[in-house]
């Protein structure tokens, strides 16, 4: 099983499948490496998959007391250096997309394009951080599961909300490392930095999502015109793991569109 080792000595596991284009699926607060099976089947015969295990999750170092969202960013350089990987597509769901973003601006060389699923990528523009609080605060009026899930998918695939609320338990890290996530020091103006340095930056936005909502998405498009917004229609937070073929031809069109020869 190989590991990467992070400037601060914090191993992380991740597993490398197929050949191609790298491809980095960066995981939200309730998964891990394997959450992603369903994208893996999928897209490993055409790009080199990357799955990682954030510090407190998964077969990473996992002390809750000192995993912290902050060197998250320095995680994915550490795979993408100890896999022999120059340059990638990053893919974050929910928590794993402020880092995916953090990273494409610190690094624009390493990342090609960074789409970030159900998720603002941490960036703190006043009018975005108001919307994004509201959106929390009428998410958290919510049982966990009905705001990840839609109730037609729970009623009708009992099997696979087990399976989902299953993957959670191979996690350590706590609810003070999580809300950690909700802060990070990204300006539109770094963003706008990263485009311009060549990263395609786009967020999958989900009209149903009960976490992200689409007000917020509204705002991004007044700060940051120069992203892309993909929207799905009836999308729920979890739309990798409710509607996987769903999410993957949605992440194919954004591929198809982020790798093409620049003219």
């Amino acid at each position: 099983m190989p590991y990467a080792s992070t400037s601060s000595s914090v191993k992380v596991y991740y597993e490398v499948h197929g050949e191609g284009p790298a491809l980095v699926f960066l995981h939200g607060s309730g998964g891990h490496h394997a959450i992603w099976w369903q994208q893996l089947a999928h897209f490993r015969d055409r790009y080199k998959v990357l799955l990682l295990d954030f510090p407190g999750f998964g077969n990473s170092d996992s002390d809750p007391e000192t995993s912290d969202v902050a060197g998250y960013p320095d995680a994915i350089l550490a795979v993408l250096d100890d896999a022999g990987v120059d340059r990638a597509v990053l893919v974050g769901q929910s928590l794993g997309s402020a880092p995916s973003l953090a990273l494409a601006i610190r690094h624009p060389e390493r990342v090609s394009a960074v789409v970030m699923a159900h998720s603002l990528g941490g960036i703190n523009d006043e009018a975005l951080v108001a919307q994004a609080r509201a959106d929390r605060a009428e998410a958290e009026k919510l049982p966990v599961l009905d705001r990840l899930l839609s109730r037609r998918f729970r009623e009708q695939q009992p099997n696979m909300v087990v399976l989902f609320k299953q993957m959670g338990t191979f996690n350590n890290a706590n609810s003070a490392v999580l809300a950690r996530g909700h802060h990070w020091p990204t300006t539109a103006d770094a963003v706008r930095g990263a485009i311009r340095a060549g990263v395609f930056v786009c967020f999958l936005q989900g009209t149903d999502d009960a976490v992200v909502r689409p007000a917020s998405y509204e705002i991004v498009k007044q700060i940051l015109p120069e992203a892309h917004i993909e929207t799905v229609a009836g999308a729920p937070h979890s739309l990798y793991w409710e509607n996987p073929e769903l999410f993957n031809a949605t992440l194919d069109g954004v591929l198809e569109g982020a790798l093409q020869p620049s003219v």
